[in-house]
């Protein structure tokens, strides 16, 4: 029996698509082109649904893959947990039939993105707003506790930001938290076996580079530039450029 086309096998089980988005709203004032308006983001979902696709929550994406389904699904991310999620992106993706995994900051809870130091000051979702979301059918996963490049973080910070930030929701929440997002999208090995160690089922980073696996999902930023043409061409491009993710159907 002739041996299976690796190539074939991997045009079969192409590397999941996963849009990262942040905050939903005004972007007149922008400098890390972090934001998309309501108006841009009811366009591209309205181009994913032309194509036959729909954007879910990044567990229901993983289930669906693990089954040997899923492919007209591609995955919606939003990190940083703003509070302009539920005021200007939840009711697009309602309109949309979407849902979407929120990655939050449980050590900064009603505060705002004081890591950025550029641009204006936004404000981050409280904990009501948290499980106002998931009461929404969202998925709430965690991006550390206090947005800390974890490349970078000594050993007790990194354990602090991963274990401790699954737990603070896992409290917050009443339920589990599987889904972790690498703060700045840095990833290397250590950064991603703290986060396997920490009991989270997945991982989401943005470039992940030679590492691999459900622990450095690749992802594609989304922002206000990018009309229909641009996310055709991210979304064939990413197919092209990106490895099947190991263990993932």
């Amino acid at each position: 029996m002739a041996a299976p086309d690796s190539s074939d096998n991997s045009r079969r089980t192409p590397v999941p698509w996963v849009a990262m988005y942040h905050s939903v709203g005004d972007c007149s004032e922008d400098p890390y082109r972090i934001t998309v308006t309501p108006e841009r983001l009811e366009k591209q979902l309205t181009w994913l649904s032309r194509r036959g696709l729909r954007g879910v929550a990044m567990a229901e994406l993983l289930a669906a893959r693990a089954r040997g389904e899923g492919r007209d699904l591609v995955g919606l991310t939003f990190d940083d947990g703003y509070a302009d999620f539920l005021t200007e992106a939840l009711p697009v993706l309602r309109r949309h039939h979407c849902t979407a995994t929120l990655f939050v900051l449980p050590g900064r809870l009603g505060g705002d993105n004081a890591w950025d130091p550029l641009g204006p000051r936004k404000p981050l979702l409280t904990a009501d707003g948290i499980r106002r979301a998931a009461h929404e059918g969202v998925e709430i996963g965690s991006h550390g506790l206090t947005h800390v490049d974890l490349t970078k973080a000594d050993d007790l910070t990194l354990k602090t930001e991963t274990v401790e930030s699954r737990a603070a929701l896992t409290a917050l929440l009443g339920t589990g938290v599987g889904g972790f997002c690498y703060p700045y999208g840095t990833i290397d090995r250590r950064a991603m076996d703290a986060v396997r160690e920490a009991g989270y089922s997945y991982a989401c980073a943005i470039d992940p580079g030679p590492l691999n696996g459900l622990h450095a999902l690749p992802r594609v930023h989304i922002g206000q530039d990018d009309n229909t043409v641009r996310m055709h061409l991210k979304y064939r491009l990413h197919g092209l450029r990106r490895r099947p993710v190991e263990g993932l159907r």
